[in-house]
C-alpha cells in the first residue's frame, strides 16, 4: 500500500507562485513514478508533470514546459510541484498520483497509476 496526501494549495493571483507538496509513505518501488494531475471543473484529469523516483527524468507536456516543476527530497518521501507565472486556467484540482513502474508507458494519462492522493485545490484569480 503506498499513501499519498498533497498539501499548498490555496488562493493566488495571476502571475503568483504555489508550491504543492505530496507526502509518500508505504511501500514503493525503485524505479516507481511519481506524477501530478489536475482537474478542472467540467474538464478530463490532465498530467502536468512527472518524475522517476530512481532516474528522476522528469517530464511535461510542452505547454506548461518551464512554469512547472517537478522534485522530490533526497529521502523520498515528498515529492514537489512548484507552479510559477499562474494563469486562470490553472485552476483545479491538481492530484499526486503514484504507478509502480512503466505507467502503461504513458505518463500523461491517468489510467496507468495504482494510487492517489485526496487532491489539493488551486485557484487563481485576478
Amino acid at each position: 500500500q503506498v499513501q499519498l496526501v498533497e498539501s499548498g494549495g490555496g488562493s493566488v493571483q495571476i502571475g503568483g507562485s504555489l508550491r504543492l507538496a505530496c507526502a509518500v509513505s508505504g511501500l514503493t518501488a525503485g524505479s516507481a513514478t511519481m506524477a501530478w494531475f489536475r482537474q478542472a471543473s467540467g474538464k478530463e484529469r490532465e498530467g502536468v508533470a512527472a518524475i522517476n523516483r530512481g532516474t528522476l527524468l522528469k517530464q511535461y507536456p510542452a505547454s506548461l514546459k518551464g512554469r512547472f516543476a517537478i522534485s522530490q527530497d533526497d529521502a523520498k518521501s515528498t515529492v514537489f510541484l512548484q507552479m510559477n507565472n499562474l494563469k486562470p486556467e490553472d485552476t483545479a484540482m491538481y492530484y499526486c498520483a503514484y504507478c509502480a513502474a512503466g505507467c502503461g508507458g504513458k505518463w500523461w494519462r491517468d489510467n496507468g497509476y495504482t494510487y492517489w492522493g485526496q487532491g489539493t485545490q488551486v485557484t487563481v484569480s485576478s
